[in-house]
């Protein structure tokens, strides 16, 4: 019996120490998902932070001083050119008109009474000309006097969108006092600040007088529908910042973009001969990005690339890593420096067609 018991063990022993040894080998030949960085001309898009005007915005100001009688509009309401918006009282300006009217009427009657006498030879040429000069003088007061009266009635230099009411009717406004603001939003300058390094990709990029076309996303992360035209960069650089001001202008037919909006310009940038690297495969320790290289011992080695360009699930590497490096796909945090794995290595074209379609 003894015996039988002793045999019993050793069996449960044996056993145990198969199975055990059966899982550390099924451990061991646990297989990586291996690829490598991929080399080819693809397109990135940048983002800038944008502060978006309209083509004409400008102060509607008072040219006389006097109580604002009447204001023929709203705010937010859009005028055409030449529409009245405010009305001054006018009586004080129509009665110097109307005087300097009767006195340029006095001197023409004038006028014509010399030079009936002058044609007769009864008085001298000298004196008709001093009567001609009072004429003169006369219509010079009764035009000035028309153009202060004109002054009283406001209206639209251009079509456009009233902005808010700085003042009420009845309010007694100077000379020079702002009355709001109108503007033009038919077409939208899109401004935003690139640094000297894109300044001179997008420079060497861009052919001939050939115009870079840019959109622009909303504060709502919408995309407008209508694309811009980078138009314009001003002529010095912020030596504060590095940075140069573009512009950008963007057709706006339905009126949705308003003067101070803010937004992101996107513009897309050519990247040539770029090494592309799933993000995926990457892993970071204090602020620096890292990948691991499987060498030809099949052991992976941490190793710190620099990224050119940050892309949809993708990045692009311009240090650290060149075309036929293996690094790892997954599995990253079952890893640590030295250890040997044992992988299955997959296309990097594969890889990128894979994510293509998981992030649509």
């Amino acid at each position: 019996m003894r015996r039988i018991f002793m045999l019993m063990g050793l069996a449960v022993l044996l056993l145990h120490s198969s199975c055990k040894s059966e899982k550390k080998h099924q451990e061991s030949e646990t297989k990586f998902l291996v690829t490598s960085p991929l080399k080819k001309d693809t397109t990135i898009i940048n983002e800038y932070v944008c502060q978006i005007q309209s083509i004409r915005h400008i102060e509607l100001r008072s040219q006389e001083r006097g109580y604002l009688e009447k204001v023929f509009v709203d705010e937010g309401q859009f005028v055409k050119k030449g529409q009245l918006l405010f009305q001054i009282m006018p009586k004080l300006y129509r009665a110097e008109q109307q005087k300097a009217q009767a006195e340029a009427e006095v001197a023409r009657i004038e006028y014509e009474n010399t030079k009936s006498l002058a044609d007769s030879n009864i008085v001298s040429q000298n004196e008709l000309a001093m009567d001609k000069a009072k004429l003169d003088k006369a219509n010079a007061e009764l035009a000035l006097a028309q153009v202060h009266l004109g002054f009283t009635e406001i209206r639209a230099p251009f079509d456009g969108i009233i902005d808010r009411f700085l003042v009420r009717p009845g309010s007694l406004v100077e000379e020079g006092e702002l009355l709001t603001s109108l503007s033009d939003n038919g077409k939208m300058w899109v401004y935003f600040n690139v640094s000297e390094p894109e300044y001179l990709d997008y420079k060497t990029n861009l052919k001939d007088d050939s115009k870079a076309t840019v959109n622009l996303l909303m504060a709502n992360h919408r995309q407008f529908e209508h694309p811009g035209i980078v138009e314009t960069i001003e002529a010095d650089f912020n030596n504060e910042t590095g940075n140069i001001p573009f512009r950008a202008t963007f057709p706006n037919p339905d009126g949705l973009l308003r003067h101070g909006e803010t937004g992101n310009v996107l513009m897309s940038v050519p990247l040539k001969d770029a090494l592309i690297i799933p993000q995926k495969a990457t892993f970071e320790v204090l602020d620096k990005k890292y990948v691991f290289v499987v060498d030809d011992t099949n052991k992976v080695v941490s190793k710190e690339i620099t990224i050119s360009a940050d892309m949809q699930d993708l990045y692009a590497v311009s240090e650290g890593l060149k075309e036929g490096d293996k690094i790892l796909l997954e599995g990253l945090r079952k890893v640590r420096d030295n250890d040997e794995i044992s992988y299955e290595f997959e296309k990097p074209d594969e890889v990128l067609a894979h994510l293509e379609l998981y992030s649509e």
